[in-house]
């Protein structure tokens, strides 16, 4: 009997990756393209279809033994789908029913980061550990969790929405949300441009207008990105390590809340954010996660799976099902 091969998905609003991968994580094909948003709530499951005939086609396979989905959200995983998803402009998007009724096998849905824990777990760093956390420091903030070898899913799949931790109780910054002082808003993608702008409201003029920073900006704070501020900070201007360090001590307090809630021995990080400017985000972390945690902290390091922690995961989900 040959190897079972799995397919696995990772929906985004922005683009949907399909890969075929095997039990031990090798991915054999893969493919990826913008996320189909105009040909209504079924748009998504046909587009998802296509691709995996195609790559069923590519590398001459006529039988797959399941389907991993790792979604943005939110999810209603009763009924298999989309809920109002931020960035696809339907009020329900189903995923489980049409594909199994096109390929016939189980279909396995989580949130992209329960998923990339999923991942984590089975192909990455988190082998040997039965207490794990995932987080992604990237346009959001989210997390994935195993308690005593036991994925935390929640009543509607949403039981590890560690961006939505309060870190501010002044609630200083609005997160895309609609609720005040999450961690989201100040250290995502999304939340850094708003915090470098509050944070410069509290400068003097003359250290503002001498700063890379705002000359890589025009000197206009508005112009600042998260990829702005990690640039100057690489190339050492003094404003821009700075804030870096900042939001390296919220990002401290954030893991601390996910060191004490769940008490993992073992927290791997992934993210664009985390990825691209590795000791700029991971050291402060590790600088500062004492001063607030109380449980014992534990290894914090990169995520080996890259850019691919998802997708990994998905694949994993059919080798090592996920009861909920």
């Amino acid at each position: 009997m040959g190897r079972k091969i799995a397919v696995g998905v990772d929906l985004g609003g922005t683009n949907v990756r399909v890969a075929l991968g095997d039990e031990e994580g090798r991915i054999l094909a893969r493919f990826s393209e913008r996320t189909e948003k105009t040909k209504g709530p079924e748009g998504v499951s046909e587009q998802i279809i296509r691709i995996i005939h195609g790559l069923k086609r590519d590398i001459g396979i006529k039988e797959i033994a399941g389907l991993g989905i790792g979604s943005t959200g939110p999810l209603d995983l009763k009924k298999g789908g989309l809920m109002k998803p931020t960035n696809i402009p339907y009020d329900f998007i189903p995923l489980v029913k049409p594909l199994k009724d096109e390929f016939h096998v189980p279909v396995y849905l989580l949130n992209d980061c329960s998923t990339a824990v999923v991942g984590e777990r089975f192909f990455g760093a988190g082998r040997e550990h039965e207490n794990l956390a995932y987080i992604t420091l990237s346009t959001g903030i989210g997390g994935g969790v195993y308690v005593d070898d036991h994925l935390l899913i929640g009543k509607d799949g949403n039981a590890a929405e560690i961006g939505h931790f309060t870190i501010d109780c002044e609630g200083k910054l609005l997160c895309s949300c609609g609720k005040r002082g999450h961690w989201e808003a100040y250290c995502s993608g999304n939340g850094i441009p708003n915090y470098v702008r509050l944070l410069l409201s509290n400068k003097s003029e003359k250290k503002v207008e001498s700063s890379l920073l705002m000359k890589v900006a025009e000197g206009d704070p508005d112009r600042v990105t998260s990829k702005i501020l990690y640039y100057c900070a690489k190339a050492g201007d003094p404003l821009a390590l700075e804030i870096v360090e900042n939001i390296g001590r919220l990002n401290a307090v954030g893991f601390a809340c996910v060191v004490d809630a769940y008490d993992p021995s073992l927290i791997t990080v992934g993210g664009s954010i985390a990825i691209k400017n590795l000791n700029l985000v991971i050291e402060p972390i590790r600088r500062y996660i004492g001063d607030y945690a109380r449980n014992r902290v534990p290894e914090i390091k990169i995520t080996p799976l890259g850019d691919d922690v998802v997708l990994y995961g998905a694949l994993a989900m059919v080798f090592h099902p996920v009861k909920y």
